[in-house]
């Protein structure tokens, strides 16, 4: 029997914290060692599609984290894609296939868990199959309490999945030590022995600065942090159409797209511990 791929989860506090750029990033690093890698999101919410040659549907930013891998963009990395369309309605798109129109209400109570996460599910096995690691986005912040019981992109997929967590920071914004520790403080106990260690990301400044703060934050949660990623300045497109300003932005052409994602793997590379990114996805 062949053996399954092992898995490594990136989620965020936040929205915005820069899961989809990790994932890029380590994405590309692992592929450089030469291992087989894909990447994976159960549900994303994005108008930014990419078009596989055969029409089906799926997030850009998914279809990028695959040119990462070195891997030809599958909707089974992405099975589930909503396209906001207001009013709490989204267009619902399963492997790659329109599949009906929803309001939010309709979509969490009688689809995310009957048939959603199923199908998810199905498609990080088949992943599994073929690969030797999948690098696993997570979406939003696993400690919005108020939908935990339907979120299978986050916490319920790595509790069903088996994958470790390493949760990613965004320090730019302000709150990064605070957003740590109250992610930690509202995810369930089970779900807390998932996560093994933190990424803080966007840094700029002098790193020696951090260090009283990072070693207080390992104190309280005892996880560990596995890095200070600086600010990379890259041109990808952006994983949503609402952040940031991506609508003004000129498209940046497919074909500059591999050197952008090795200026992402560079800066990871040189500001995470690897080798101990390794250990958590036992490599």
């Amino acid at each position: 029997m062949a053996r399954k791929a092992k898995l490594l989860m990136v989620q965020g506090t936040s929205s915005g914290a820069g899961k989809s750029t990790v994932v890029i990033g380590l994405c590309r690093l692992l592929s450089d060692k030469g291992y087989r890698v894909a990447p994976f999101k159960a549900q994303n919410m994005s108008s930014n599609f990419f078009a596989t040659p055969d029409g089906a549907k799926m997030a850009r930013v998914q279809a990028i984290q695959a040119i990462a891998a070195r891997k030809t963009p599958d909707p089974k990395m992405n099975p589930i894609l909503l396209k906001p369309l207001g009013e709490y309605r989204s267009m619902v798109f399963l492997n790659g296939r329109f599949y009906s129109e929803m309001h939010a209400k309709e979509y969490y109570e009688r689809f995310v868990l009957q048939q959603g996460f199923s199908m998810a599910l199905k498609a990080l096995d088949s992943l599994r199959q073929e690969n030797d690691i999948i690098v696993i986005e997570g979406a939003g912040s696993p400690s919005e309490i108020n939908i935990a019981k339907y979120d299978i992109a986050n916490m319920l997929l790595a509790e069903k999945a088996g994958s470790p967590v390493i949760i990613v920071a965004d320090i730019e914004r302000g709150g990064c030590f605070a957003s740590i520790v109250g992610t930690m403080q509202l995810l369930k106990p089970a779900h807390r022995k998932l996560v093994k260690g933190f990424l803080i990301n966007k840094f700029r400044g002098d790193i020696t600065l951090l260090a009283p703060a990072i070693k207080e934050v390992q104190k309280i949660t005892k996880k560990r942090i596995l890095g200070v990623i600086p600010k990379i300045q890259f041109d990808l497109p952006e994983e949503d159409s609402l952040v940031g300003n991506a609508a003004s932005r000129p498209e940046l052409p497919r074909e500059s797209w591999n050197w952008q994602i090795d200026l992402v793997a560079k800066a990871i590379k040189e500001s995470a511990d690897m080798d101990r990114l390794l250990g958590v996805v036992g490599l």
